[in-house]
């Protein structure tokens, strides 16, 4: 379990990191963050106290850090709505939790990912007035997104957040069924053979 615990904070990290030399011009670092990915794995395995106050703790302390060096509010609608999706992709790591394997944990990451895309992106569209309140907003919202805001576009926020999912689901289970194995092999080893 400890490695997909510093597999958590190593992603938080990288979430802050990228976070902040976003604006160096490293566009194609744009979102390449496993968010979803980690409320979905952390649900699906970490023990009862650990599902959800690992994943929002380590996004909090991420939002704070990047907040504060961009001069940005800690909590705003949109972050609230971040975090809203995040429990709702957690809920389907929890249903996961005595099936999760990387069969069952790559298809709900891919659910997971996008749904978050949609949610927040969606909620870009009916909240900011750069939008029409129409459906050309909503596809420029969820397609190529405000150009005030970035020189990335929506969909390659999507493609980067999607990628991190998969990559973070196949790591994160990866490592924990090592970390099983290790245990096993420790728990055998001290087991005394019969003479």
């Amino acid at each position: 379990m400890i490695p997909a615990f510093l597999l958590v904070f190593s992603a938080a990290a990288y979430r802050i990191t990228t976070g902040l030399l976003i604006h160096s011009g490293a566009t194609w670092l744009s979102n390449f963050t496993p968010l979803a990915a980690i409320a979905l794995c952390s649900a699906a395995y970490f023990p009862g106290k650990y599902k959800f106050s690992i994943p929002l703790v380590t996004l909090f302390i991420s939002d704070a850090v990047i907040n504060f060096r961009y001069g940005a509010p800690l909590l705003d609608s949109q972050i609230v709505v971040r975090y809203i999706a995040l429990a709702v992709v957690g809920c389907a790591g929890l249903l996961l939790e005595n099936r999760a394997s990387l069969k069952m944990l790559l298809p709900a990451c891919i659910v997971g990912s996008t749904f978050f895309y949609a949610v927040t992106n969606m909620f870009s569209w009916l909240s900011d007035p750069g939008y029409t309140k129409n459906l050309a907003g909503l596809i420029q919202a969820l397609t190529t997104g405000l150009p005030s805001y970035s020189a990335t576009p929506s969909w390659m926020f999507f493609r980067n957040s999607l990628i991190s999912d998969l990559l973070f689901t196949l790591v994160f289970v990866l490592s924990i069924n090592l970390g099983r194995s290790a245990e096993g092999s420790r728990a055998r080893a001290a087991v005394p053979r019969a003479a």
